[in-house]
């Protein structure tokens, strides 16, 4: 009798250890919207050319203009590495509350792959995670066992989600970089010319030039902290990913004995 109790109390414990897995990979998969403040700055300096070109002069909007035709086609890359993030967490919070997730379209259009943008700091290792990543997607749409799929996504799934991660970090730093050059054009420019249009027949124009100068000052405020927010939401997922792995079961000997790819080295939080 006291053998059946050890038993089922064994049981019991594994069963609460599964539900506070599974509800704290729902909790991590209901953060995927934070991720959106990427995809708006990934478009934000896909259109740098459009908002800078006022203030160059004709030899610097000649450079710009072929550095837009790379940031252009760089671009939709960027917007994958989102998708697949998005996917993978939505995929596996769907997972854990025992759902079906439709991965339609997203699938089709991760496996298409990306390109490195070394000038970006894209690297071959984050071009790696993410076709790992989209392999994982591929597999864990025919899971069936709750937790034990679970574990098996987040097991199969992390070093690829951190990679992908890391990439977008990267690339966030990247678009910061960009932001603030950007500001030293624009308000370097207006610096440089507002006070040849302070004399009393230009009233008009200087006082319009001043108050775009100021809008101007808090966008660029703004933004620099919308893109500091943006990367500690990256930090934080990358740490609370790297939580529920570090928590998961020992692996199964046949798992245990495949070895970890080494595409995302040094991703780890």
């Amino acid at each position: 009798m006291k053998h059946i109790l050890s038993i089922l109390f064994c049981l019991l414990l594994a069963g609460c250890a599964s539900n506070a897995r599974l509800q704290e990979v729902r909790s991590f998969a209901d953060d995927a919207p934070k991720l959106a403040a990427f995809h708006d700055l990934s478009q934000r300096f896909r259109d740098t050319w459009q908002r800078a070109q006022p203030y160059l002069s004709s030899a610097a909007a000649q450079r710009e203009e072929a550095i837009d035709r790379k940031r252009q086609a760089a671009y939709p890359d960027f917007v994958a590495l989102h998708t697949a993030t998005i996917t993978y967490m939505r995929a596996l919070g769907a997972l854990a509350g025992g759902e079906q997730f439709d991965y339609g379209k997203q699938v089709k259009q991760l496996a298409s792959g990306i390109k490195a943008w070394p000038e970006t700091g894209l690297t071959d290792r984050h071009v790696n995670a993410y076709a790992g990543l989209a392999r994982v997607l591929l597999r864990a749409a025919s899971a069936r066992r709750q937790d034990q799929a679970v574990q098996a996504m987040l097991r199969e799934g992390y070093e690829p989600l951190q990679g992908t991660l890391d990439a977008m970090h990267t690339l966030l730093r990247y678009f910061d970089k960009q932001h603030d050059n950007e500001q030293r054009i624009v308000l370097g420019m207006l610096q440089v010319e507002i006070p040849y249009a302070d004399a009393p027949r230009e009233r008009l124009l200087a006082a319009l030039a001043r108050a775009h100068q100021q809008e101007k000052m808090r966008e660029y405020r703004l933004l620099g902290l919308r893109h500091t927010l943006a990367a500690k939401h990256v930090a934080d997922l990358r740490a609370r990913h790297a939580a529920l792995y570090q928590a998961l079961d020992p692996a199964p000997a046949s798992a245990a004995a495949q070895p970890r790819t080494a595409t995302t080295q040094g991703a780890q939080p």
